[in-house]
């Protein structure tokens, strides 16, 4: 296995331009409309923290692991969602796990946290692993160096993850459908609307909320229809396959005992499959990219693909530590969620600063995991900074993509997991390269997604013309 130099200059990514000034309140609404990453400018990059007035209201921006670590743990009794991000999900995700608040969340998360304990999301590898192989084998029959829209065939793996794992009857959708009711979604009830940003009445009509009701109503249709073939199949009496879905409609609160509404269900179903699928593609699209664009660092994971990840027992990841750190590298420039946001309920302090009650704090981790001051050359990609000692001295609120404290994303375990397993077998087989002259750059539509997809010659390497069974598959004894 080759070693990167320390010569070798790291590769930066593109990022979208940082103003010298902040913004004026129209390029602030058109930025927020187009790509709300646009709207930090270069000082936000160095402090740690500002409040003060502006069209939103009182806003304020923390990005100081201290202050996170108060906002999300320490005091997160204080800080609830605010309105204006409750307004962009709601509509589409409902009630559920990421959008409730209060007592309501903690009885779900009490009845969900279960379904995604270290052990049961080691029992979702194998499935994990044959979803990974099944999306090989057809990757083997196109054409070796084809263009391929490598984010369309993420969001097509991971849908097929959930289909393995979470809703094993399959979702009762064609994978291509549901990506195409995900991207209408995203791009129009994912758009922040300026009538939302001003607060105006909810009567009031949205353009991209109409626009987006077809992609709403494809997701309840096919919810109620993944719920009703369920509950039939368990009302016949035959044995139900043991996977998420089973477990939510048995998730009891372990203190009241009482089980999960079906509106609550609903919710969270369709949050699983939305969230589930669409952040980890994102995280293996940007890391696919990264590696193409850092030669070094590709062939350093494609070696531990082969020699240290085992196809036949795909949970035991501990040996795949350059894959780990490239994916996590790939989330730190490129987090999921590129923007968070609570109001605080009453007065606090953050790193030295008053914050009265009912001014909204933003957290992006965008801006976070590129302060300077926290990270060396934070712009850079650079894996090596999550290897050794490095990882070591990296705050644990300095980098939060799956967020932190009580609300730390439920499925983080299982997300990391799955990654690490796709990418391994993607590396195993294939050699992703950028078509050249492809415009890349992040555009937030509530994930943080490739603007313009990501167009990439995908050839198979040398161990990928063996065949499928040479590959993963070892012959009984």
């Amino acid at each position: 296995m080759s070693i990167v130099s320390k010569a070798s200059r790291p590769y930066v990514p593109p990022f979208p331009r940082r103003p010298e000034k902040p913004r004026g309140t129209l390029s602030i609404i058109f930025a927020l409309r187009r790509n709300p990453i646009e709207i930090w400018c270069e000082a936000d990059f160095e402090r740690p923290l500002s409040i003060g007035r502006s069209f939103l209201g009182l806003r304020g921006a923390a990005h100081d692991p201290a202050a996170v670590r108060r906002i999300f743990l320490d005091n997160a009794a204080n800080y609830r969602k605010d309105d204006l991000q409750l307004r962009v999900l709601r509509p589409g995700l409902g009630n559920g796990l990421l959008t409730s608040d209060g007592e309501d969340w903690r009885i779900q998360r009490r009845a969900l946290a279960p379904l995604f304990s270290p052990r049961q999301v080691a029992e979702f590898a194998p499935a994990m692993q044959r979803a990974a192989r099944a999306a090989v084998e057809r990757m083997s029959r196109r054409r070796d160096g084809a263009v391929t829209e490598v984010s369309a065939l993420m969001s097509r793996m991971t849908l097929e993850v959930l289909e393995q794992t979470l809703f094993s009857q399959g979702l009762g959708r064609e994978p291509s459908a549901f990506q195409r009711a995900v991207t209408s979604y995203f791009d129009t009830i994912g758009r922040l609307d300026p009538l939302d940003l001003v607060g105006a009445p909810s009567f009031l009509p949205r353009l991209g909320r109409r626009r987006g009701r077809p992609a709403l109503m494809f997701f309840a249709q096919a919810v109620d229809s993944i719920i009703d073939r369920r509950r039939a199949l368990i009302d016949s009496g035959a044995e139900a396959p043991r996977d998420l879905l089973t477990l939510l409609l048995s998730a009891r609160d372990p203190e009241s005992g009482r089980g999960m509404s079906d509106e609550d269900m609903r919710a969270n179903i369709l949050t699983f499959i939305l969230a589930g699928h669409e952040t980890t593609a994102n995280a293996l699209t940007w890391t696919l990219y990264l590696l193409s664009q850092s030669p070094e660092w590709r062939e350093r994971a494609e070696a531990e693909a082969e020699e240290a990840f085992d196809p036949q027992r795909p949970a035991a990841t501990e040996g795949c530590e350059t894959l780990r750190a490239v994916f996590e590298e790939a989330m730190r420039l490129y987090p999921p969620a590129a923007m968070l946001s609570r109001q605080a309920i009453a007065d606090d302090e953050l790193a030295g600063v008053h914050i009265p009650a009912g001014a909204v704090i933003s957290i992006s981790p965008y801006v976070l995991h590129r302060r300077r001051g926290l990270w060396d050359n934070p712009d850079a990609f650079d894996p090596s900074r999550f290897l050794g000692e490095r990882r070591d001295r990296i705050d644990r609120f300095a980098y939060i993509p799956f967020g932190a404290g009580p609300r730390v994303c439920i499925g983080m375990a299982f997300a990391m997991q799955e990654g690490i397993i796709l990418l391994a077998n993607l590396l195993r087989a294939f050699r992703f390269d950028l078509v050249e002259g492809h415009d890349v750059m992040p555009q937030q539509r509530v994930t943080l997604r490739p603007r313009s997809g990501m167009k990439m010659h995908v050839k198979q390497r040398g161990r990928a013309k063996k065949s499928t069974a040479e590959i993963f598959f070892v012959k009984e004894r």
